[in-house]
């Protein structure tokens, strides 16, 4: 059975609904369970049939891969599915004894490196670690906020290696606001993660500027035997100005002042919005440049910010309070 991305979705989908010791899921259950998922994902409403379910019921109760036993049980005239409780006691993921020795030398080299900036993020992957280590738990001892479904991470090796290999790209690309899929040429330079969403940075030779691509709007990429053109760029300088990902290279930093809820202060503090913040008594200070990604974070607040300065930032945020209004 070929396995598409409707597929992938459907067996996850059901993985969970086999896995729920506090529900009963009939085929019709699972058939409501899948269109939900689907139609999350794809934004329209998405439908599959009952025999599509037992098909994937089939397969999945016949895959070999598959150490989860599927019960398929009668209550009156319904009939429900659900894992064996003995799989559901079993880790679904089995690591050799090697594979530990090596996960627990990898986290205790990791524990050791303290200190680089530029290594800050291994904390993250240390603990990710940590948690595949502890998988013989009987409970999930931490999470991490991550888009399952997120399209378009099938490119993110590809486009790595294309990175490095310097290998110019022709990448189909389809605009939020066009209804034409369009082609650049792109020598790819940089990849980012900004708000769960993957974006890639490059020179684009038709235009020649630097193009930012969201992978989840790419439909194909080819490589192109031409001469890989350099951005020249440090990246690191590149999204020092800016919030998100949206730097038009001719726009000067301004300096921003916002009025903060008494209630919101420690969160920022916290969590600080740009590396230039700085916070007096009720009033924020930002030093960055007006882009599309500062404007939504201010909105995400509410009414915990009022922006005061610049005037140019605070009639567009009116503008789009005006326009919210008019919708509720």
């Amino acid at each position: 059975m070929a396995v598409n991305k409707n597929a992938i979705i459907r067996y996850k989908t059901l993985d969970e609904c086999f896995s729920n010791k506090y529900k009963k899921f009939t085929v019709n259950d699972l058939v409501l369970a899948c269109n939900e998922k689907l139609s999350d994902y794809y934004g329209v409403d998405t439908t599959v049939s009952r025999r599509q379910i037992y098909d994937d019921i089939n397969f999945m109760m016949n895959d070999s891969s598959n150490e989860m036993i599927i019960d398929k049980k009668k209550e009156g005239r319904e009939v429900y599915y659900r894992y064996n409780e003995e799989s559901l006691e079993t880790p679904k993921i089995k690591l050799s004894k090697n594979d530990l020795f090596l996960i627990e030398n990898t986290v205790e080299l990791l524990t050791k490196i303290k200190g680089f900036p530029e290594i800050e993020s291994l904390e993250t992957i240390k603990t990710k670690l940590l948690d595949i280590n502890n998988y013989g738990f009987a409970t999930k001892l931490i999470s991490f906020e991550e888009n399952e479904f997120l399209v378009g991470l099938n490119y993110l090796v590809p486009l790595y290696n294309f990175i490095k290999n310097k290998q110019i790209l022709a990448i189909s690309y389809k605009p939020f606001k066009l209804n034409e899929i369009q082609v650049y040429t792109i020598s790819p330079a940089y990849l980012k993660q900004y708000n769960k969403r993957w974006f890639l940075f490059g020179w684009n030779h038709s235009d020649n500027f630097i193009q930012n691509l969201a992978l989840d709007r790419i439909t194909n990429i080819e490589s192109k035997n031409e001469i890989y053109i350099d951005c020249n760029v440090c990246f690191d300088e590149y999204f020092e100005d800016i919030i998100g990902v949206s730097n038009n290279l001719q726009d000067p930093i301004i300096t921003i002042k916002i009025k903060l809820n008494e209630a919101i202060i420690p969160y920022i503090k916290s969590k600080p919005i740009h590396g230039s913040q700085k916070i007096s008594a009720n009033n924020l200070e930002l030093k960055v440049k007006h882009n599309y990604e500062l404007e939504s974070l201010i909105l995400s607040y509410g009414d915990n910010m009022q922006v005061l300065e610049p005037d140019s930032l605070v009639n567009s945020i009116t503008t789009k309070i005006k326009n919210l209004n008019k919708m509720y």
